[in-house]
């Protein structure tokens, strides 16, 4: 479909969507977060699809949500509507992997929309923060909990309580990025990684990623119980033989997705 705030590109078994509202630093209006929605829609039912890598622009990735959308809703309005939650629920729910790569500002919104993703490749130039708390709010799209699980609690803390922003190496350091590389190779990186995901069995992908996020859904030992269930349940599958039998042949593995 055609996109007003957003660019979606193909690139072999990788999607590419790129947020592109530059002059507002890409806000995050709810016209885009929708269209985000429908393109990783999209994407996942697509079954040439086999990763997707989420970008803004070298100056932002997205600097917040749009605040002129926002300043004159009343709490019937934002409450009434659940303002932001269908959206940002739908893009978690979304079970390809996604790599969120990050240059300049991710503020905001923008930062819970990089933690939304399956990790993130963040640019030296990357700033990540959650400064709502200088407009009067707190972050709402789940900041306050996926930024703690991220960081733990005393730099969340920091960040909510003071507004200041991370920078790319603090970022690593602290567990919240999985890499940093220089802005002009932000691209390159993450679609290297893309496409080495997507050379992967998808059924493995569909598994791994859904055993991780278990680990911060569920107590440990149902963590643990359900991941060994998807490791014994993989052993069903055509690609498991292969991938084995590949690894004693000494050759690449041929996945086929079965």
């Amino acid at each position: 479909m055609a996109y007003k705030t957003i660019v979606v590109e193909l690139d072999d078994h990788v999607a590419v969507i790129k947020l592109n509202r530059p002059d507002a630093l890409n806000a995050l209006s709810t016209a885009m977060l929708r269209e985000i929605v429908q393109a990783l829609r999209e994407a996942d039912d697509n079954e040439k699809v086999r990763c997707i890598v989420l970008t803004g622009s070298e100056k932002a990735f997205a600097a917040g949500a749009d605040i002129g959308e926002m300043a004159e809703m009343s709490f019937a309005e934002v409450f009434g509507s659940d303002l932001y939650g269908p959206e940002a629920q739908a893009i978690v729910r979304c079970r390809k992997p996604v790599i969120a790569a990050v240059s300049g500002y991710a503020l905001g919104g923008g930062c819970e929309l990089a933690l939304m993703c399956d990790f993130i490749i963040a640019s030296e130039s990357a700033k990540f923060g959650q400064p709502e708390v200088n407009l009067g709010i707190i972050a709402g799209m789940g900041g306050t909990q996926r930024l703690t699980r991220a960081v733990g609690k005393a730099k969340a803390m920091d960040m909510h309580l003071t507004g200041r922003f991370m920078d790319a190496a603090e970022a690593e350091r602290a567990g919240l990025v999985a890499r940093v590389v220089p802005a002009k190779k932000l691209m390159d990186e993450a679609m290297a990684a893309a496409h080495k995901i997507a050379e992967k069995s998808q059924l493995a992908l569909l598994a791994a990623k859904e055993s991780v996020n278990r680990a911060f859904e569920t107590p440990q030992a149902e963590g643990i119980l359900h991941e060994r269930r998807l490791f014994q349940s993989l052993f069903a599958t055509e690609d498991q033989s292969e991938g084995m039998q590949a690894f004693l042949d000494k050759r690449e593995a041929q996945f086929r997705d079965r």
